[in-house]
């Protein structure tokens, strides 16, 4: 059995020893004029996570303080679900907490900070894919400072994989050609890809010659992922399945499966 665990009052800790900031980290609280204007996790992008490989991103924070804000002070976490008594469960924090830091006006600052987030650790589970938390702190020359629990959103996605296989190959013209796949995706419980069932994807055709997929029809997957459907042999082309992603799991399109109609 999989079971959870947590990281006891890490965020804290990386904000207390790196900044000393007094009381409880990550409970939004600001002190003075400081601002923090914008934070980006992973430039905007979704984070994709399979079964094994370690995902490498980054979070950059801007802070603007009439005073300036201090070399290396701001710090984010991401996280996925925290606790009453102030543990983070799913926590994913900088690897370094100074950042690389420009400076681009006297009083505002962009930190941008490398995180590492591991399918075999962080996650735990299959229900924390979707949509994770960033929380950001930034502290001024002054003394000002500024906690927010809640800066950004990103996204932490299972990985998706899409075949296609369209036989016989090759085949005549205006005959039946069965076309079939799989669309399986990453699970973060037995770290191997499984079905993903009960989802629609579009088969498409792209004529020899021609720069553009048509859609054909839309199949869904049975319980096991697997795709099979039936379409007429008309052209030379290439077939694909396109599968246009939900809120746990990215689009994803097969390679493409060339059929020579005689």
């Amino acid at each position: 059995m999989h079971h959870r665990t947590t990281v006891a009052g890490l965020a804290g800790a990386l904000v207390l020893s790196a900044l000393a900031i007094p009381g409880a980290a990550w409970a939004d609280e600001v002190s003075g004029d400081i601002r923090i204007t914008k934070v980006v996790a992973n430039g905007g992008k979704d984070i994709v996570l399979g079964t094994t490989a370690v995902k490498t991103f980054t979070i950059a924070v801007t802070a603007t303080d009439d005073s300036g804000i201090e070399t290396g002070g701001t710090s984010p976490v991401m996280w996925h679900t925290p606790f009453p008594n102030g543990d983070y469960y799913g926590l994913v924090i900088p690897e370094n907490i100074a950042g690389k830091c420009m400076r681009t006006s006297f009083t505002t600052t962009t930190c941008t900070y490398t995180l590492k987030i591991n399918p075999r650790i962080h996650p735990q589970d299959n229900t924390t894919a979707g949509t994770w938390t960033v929380s950001a702190y930034a502290l001024a020359n002054d003394g000002d400072y500024i906690t927010k629990d809640s800066a950004a959103k990103a996204k932490v996605l299972r990985n998706s994989r899409m075949t296609v296989n369209a036989s016989p190959e090759p085949v005549k013209k205006n005959k039946t050609t069965t076309v079939t796949g799989a669309l399986t995706r990453a699970n973060w419980e037995t770290y191997k890809y499984g079905g993903y069932t009960k989802q629609s994807v579009k088969l498409q055709f792209k004529k020899k010659g021609t720069s553009t997929y048509k859609t054909l029809k839309t199949v869904t997957t049975d319980s096991k992922g697997n795709l099979r459907t039936t379409t007429k042999a008309t052209a030379d082309g290439y077939f694909r399945h396109s599968f246009a992603g939900t809120s746990t799991t990215p689009a994803v399109a097969s390679a493409a499966d060339y059929v020579d109609v005689k």
